[in-house]
């Protein structure tokens, strides 16, 4: 093989290793490329999300402040209990108090 022979030969080698990168690169560009579209998906998901999460704040909010309100109305009516209770007990005891003064 001649000077020149070995010239062509490893310019021919070189160029294809050249178009074989080149087209690989294209191939990982092409496969890995994001679409407008797909931007325009995420762009909703992540305001539809965001929306889904306020949703669910204002829930626990509102159900926080319910749970809330029930507990107050479970104090005052477990107080109204105790001094319904507490009442009955000393008319039971008034009622006694008078059937032993009462002759038979």
């Amino acid at each position: 093989m001649n000077r020149t022979e070995f010239i062509i030969t490893t310019a021919i080698i070189l160029f294809a290793a050249f178009a074989i990168g080149w087209f690989a690169n294209w191939l990982v560009h092409r496969f890995t490329r994001v679409r407008q579209s797909d931007v325009a998906d995420l762009d909703r998901m992540s305001q539809e999300l965001h929306e889904a999460e306020e949703t669910r704040d204002q829930a626990i909010t509102y159900l926080q402040q319910r749970e809330a309100e029930l507990t107050n109305q479970l104090t005052q009516t477990e107080a109204e209990l105790r001094a319904a209770m507490d009442g009955l007990r000393e008319a039971r005891r008034e009622a006694e108090e008078l059937r032993s003064q009462i002759p038979h």
